[in-house]
């Protein structure tokens, strides 16, 4: 019983790392290529194939080394790829304006 339950655990996990994998490829494949160049990344294609790989051997290879080495790359196009395009094609807050700013206006501290 304890064992069908961890196999279905590892099942979630996977499922996961698949889907995330998949979020990623898609996301890179939408950014401009020049965002990538503005950005100082890795070229579009680079991304492409690496998070392409990882989606096939999500899909194909059950090597847990593997599946590992592509969560990381997966993991390092959100935490850094991606910002980076976000910050060079306009993207984030929308309406410009620093982090401290509220709904009307700058928060000055209580000044």
């Amino acid at each position: 019983m304890l064992l069908t339950a961890f196999g279905g655990f590892l099942s979630l996990i996977f499922l996961a790392m698949l889907v995330l994998a998949m979020v990623a490829l898609v996301m890179a494949a939408v950014a401009r290529e020049d965002a990538y160049r503005a950005a100082d990344k890795q070229n579009k294609m680079f991304w492409l194939i690496i998070l392409g790989i990882t989606v096939a051997v999500n899909l194909l290879v059950p090597i847990i080394f593997l599946q590992i080495a592509g969560l990381v790359a997966t993991i390092v196009f959100f935490v850094d790829v991606r910002p980076a395009l976000r910050q060079v094609s306009g993207g984030g807050r929308g309406r410009g304006g620093s982090s401290s700013d509220g709904p009307y206006g700058p928060y000055n501290g209580g000044r």
